[in-house]
């Protein structure tokens, strides 16, 4: 049966990474894949191998033999705890999506990418790309890129040009959401699982995801020439007001005092979120009281919400539910095992999860390597978890499909694979490797 659910698993996996040729949304996808893994699980007798597990075995001496079917009881407690640990992550993400949603509808971010007025490319490319630095580490990678493809394709008229811009805001967004535990969705799920606190990995990575992003811009430097023509405003007429101020510093000041919320109470990060967004919520409904009611229900939270992206959501639920079957089932730490036995050295191994990011989604990859690697073997802020936090975050950016930002650029530009292929991804190995490298000596 253990066979079954990892055939069940990598068809599932395949479908995910085949989302587009097959028209199959991968929410859709891992859901299913998420409930028949454990579905499977639930109707598997226990063999004498399993029944010898630490997990099963300790769990078996608890119980009284008047408890009934031991066998189903572990199921359903291995589910509820697994199902705490997912939820933890979800409400987290989706209340920080409704956050930037509810910015984004006051046109909050329009005040920070208003300022980029400038003609020269070379001097554009450098504002663009550290701005989508920073921004993705306060934001998330996937709506700062939003944000600033949309920035650019008002800059800059001709296509050809604008598509070196957009593929360096790809890289820019992943090296950005790295480095913080809010930035990028795979640093979230090792904060919130506890293998990194948010201090450790800001300092430890801030200096190679610098690295990974100048790599490129330094290259590139060389080979964009002349001036962009004259700039058209991405204002229009209207400029932002108070409200768009107001809610822009509430919106920022709540995802950062999250990490901040946490050390203090050490309650985990969605209460922290939950709160920034319960004050957001109330600004928005005291911010115009003269609006009638049509006008207010633009700015509402049932409207952020609507505009947020529930598909990923719930694609994270059914990866995630998988990845926690083959974790129970103790499938993830015999290949953690075989692994090591292949390789040896646990950094050979995240670096190769890096390259594979590119391929197929990142979450289930640190899903699973969260399973594989135990923190009594590898505690809080191990080499290992910033290394796997770097890996996994940067190399999504070796191929347009790797990384949510990816796929959004994608589809906003039109960018074509092999496109990305010849011009942005060998820009992307150099930046890769060269934030490795860093890191690597760095903690030697």
């Amino acid at each position: 049966m253990e066979n079954l659910i990892i055939v069940v698993f990598i068809i599932g996996y395949l479908a995910i990474a085949l989302e587009h040729p097959i028209k199959i949304n991968k929410a859709a996808t891992a859901l299913i894949t998420g409930v028949l893994c454990w579905a499977l699980f639930a109707w598997q007798p226990p063999n004498a191998q399993f029944e010898q597990t630490p997990g099963y075995s300790s769990f078996v001496a608890a119980q009284s033999p008047a408890d009934g079917d031991l066998y189903s009881s572990f199921i359903r407690a291995e589910l509820s705890h697994h199902l705490g640990q997912i939820a933890a992550i979800l409400f987290f993400l989706l209340g920080a999506m409704t956050i930037v949603e509810l910015v984004d509808a006051h046109e909050g971010f329009r005040i920070i990418t208003d300022r980029i007025r400038t003609t020269n490319v070379r001097t554009l490319m450098w504002l663009v790309s550290w701005v989508t630095f920073f921004l993705s580490a306060i934001l998330d990678n996937l709506t700062t890129t939003i944000v600033m493809v949309s920035l650019v394709r008002k800059l800059i008229p001709d296509q050809d040009r604008r598509l070196f811009f957009a593929g360096m805001i790809v890289i820019a967004a992943n090296a950005g959401g790295a480095w913080s535990p809010i930035g990028d969705v795979t640093t979230t799920m090792l904060w919130i699982g506890g293998q990194i606190t948010s201090g450790a990995i800001m300092k430890g990575l801030f200096l190679p995801s610098m690295v990974c992003l100048l790599v490129p811009l330094l290259v590139l430097n060389t080979k964009l020439k002349g001036s962009i023509g004259e700039a058209h405003s991405p204002a229009g007429n209207h400029q932002p007001g108070f409200a768009s101020r107001l809610m822009l510093l509430a919106g920022i000041g709540s995802l950062v005092f999250v990490p901040v919320f946490k050390s203090v109470t050490h309650l985990p990060p969605y209460m922290g979120i939950l709160l920034g967004l319960g004050v957001l919520w109330i600004i928005s409904e005291i911010i115009n009281p003269a609006a009638d009611e049509f006008e207010r229900r633009k700015f509402s939270v049932a409207t952020a919400l609507s505009r947020a992206d529930v598909p990923s959501v719930l694609f994270f639920f059914g990866i995630l539910l998988a990845v926690s079957a083959l974790e129970s089932m103790q499938t993830l730490h015999h290949f953690a095992a075989t692994l090591d036995r292949t390789f040896g050295d646990s950094r050979i191994i995240v670096s190769l999860i890096g390259v594979l990011s590119a391929i197929v989604d990142n979450v289930p990859l640190v899903a699973a390597s969260m399973g594989m690697y135990s923190l009594t073997e590898f505690p809080v802020d191990s080499t290992l978890w910033h290394y796997l936090a770097y890996c996994a975050g940067t190399g999504g950016s070796l191929l347009i499909i790797g990384s949510a930002a990816g796929v959004a650029a994608m589809g906003m530009e039109r960018i074509e694979f092999i496109w990305y292929v010849k011009r942005i991804s060998w820009l992307a190995f150099l930046g890769y490797v060269g934030g490795a490298v860093v890191y690597l000596l760095l903690s030697a």
